[in-house]
């Protein structure tokens, strides 16, 4: 017998593979293997939260934001001639982990007492309210954000800017899909993953049981926002600017809802298979229909959510049950 959700993980891991190749054989579709990515890692670290326990965040745009800055800042204070590049890098990665886990504690510790609908209203306000802060107080950059191009090209010179925007960029987020995957692989079949479906199912139901439901749903919302910090520290990398309007701009968030739902809420593969199919279709809409890709865009993914109410993925479990127990 298969083991559960074996399917999968097979699954996943092929695509990111495939993306991998792609980029190496043809580097001319770098944007696409990018955008694929970065709109699947954003899908998968949102269901880690989201997906599994059932609570919708509409401020997980702060956490990306964050990322960027943390990964800006550390550029603006280390970078410099006698600083290794590779090591100012990681350095950013630590603060943007940094700066995603504080928001995560401070808030959810908080918020996560909530119950459902309350707690979706009562993260609402935080992507303005941390823009806000940071332009109305002018710090890092105020409302003129923060460019790093200058830093990177002043000490470590115009092949390195890029070098670190177009292949160290690419190649990270691949590597930060796939440990993104695989972990998100593991909490679906570990106890947390277990607590987070219960809390899902019935919360005051799981809290009778023994369920620490405030526990797990914070620590489920930490590794969600630090997730979300690396996609944003990768991300500064790649348009080596972040700005206050853009950075915490509702859209992602919205996007990484409309990815779960189209792959299927609250399975492991179900936010791959809705970043493909969401980027894929931006991508070319885009490129083919500028200026109306929205007005094409927006009827397209409500004839998915309609057609599919419980995503591709849920489709393809209710319909073929010998599915239902290695595609997870």
């Amino acid at each position: 017998m298969r083991p559960r959700g074996n399917l999968s993980l097979t699954a996943g891991l092929l695509l990111l593979a495939s993306l991998l190749v792609l980029r190496i054989l043809l580097p001319a579709y770098s944007q696409l293997v990018f955008l694929i990515v970065f709109y699947v890692v954003l899908g998968i670290a949102f269901n880690i939260f989201t997906g599994f326990s059932g609570y919708v965040c509409f401020g997980y745009s702060a956490f990306i934001a964050l990322g960027s800055y943390g990964m800006a800042l550390v550029f603006k204070e280390l970078a410099a001639s006698t600083v290794n590049m590779f090591v100012v890098i990681a350095a950013g990665l630590g603060m943007a982990a940094l700066l995603a886990t504080v928001l995560a504690i401070g808030i959810g510790g908080v918020s996560l007492r909530l119950r459902e609908i309350y707690f979706a209203i009562a993260t609402i306000g935080l992507n303005r309210a941390v823009r806000f802060f940071i332009e109305g107080a002018n710090v890092w950059g105020g409302a003129e954000g923060l460019i790093i191009a200058g830093n990177i090209i002043v000490n470590y010179g115009d092949k390195a800017l890029s070098f670190v925007s177009i292949d160290f960029a690419d190649y990270t987020l691949i590597a930060l899909g796939v440990i993104t995957f695989v972990l998100s692989y593991k909490i679906s079949r570990s106890r947390l993953g277990y607590a987070l479906l219960s809390i899902k199912e019935d919360e005051d139901v799981a809290e009778a049981m023994g369920v620490n439901t405030t526990k797990y749903k914070l620590v489920a919302f930490t590794i969600s926002a630090v997730l979300a910090g690396f996609l944003g520290a990768i991300k500064v990398l790649k348009d080596q600017a972040v700005y206050p309007p853009d950075a915490f701009s509702l859209t992602l968030t919205i996007e990484a809802i409309l990815i779960t739902l189209i792959g299927g809420s609250g399975t492991v593969i179900g936010p791959v298979v809705g970043g493909l199919v969401y980027s894929v279709m931006k991508y070319f809409l885009t490129a083919y229909f500028p200026g109306l890709q929205l007005l094409i865009l927006a009827p397209l993914l409500i004839i998915i959510v309609v057609v599919f109410p419980y995503g591709f993925i849920g489709w393809l479990r209710l319909r073929y049950r010998s599915l239902r127990e290695v595609l997870i």
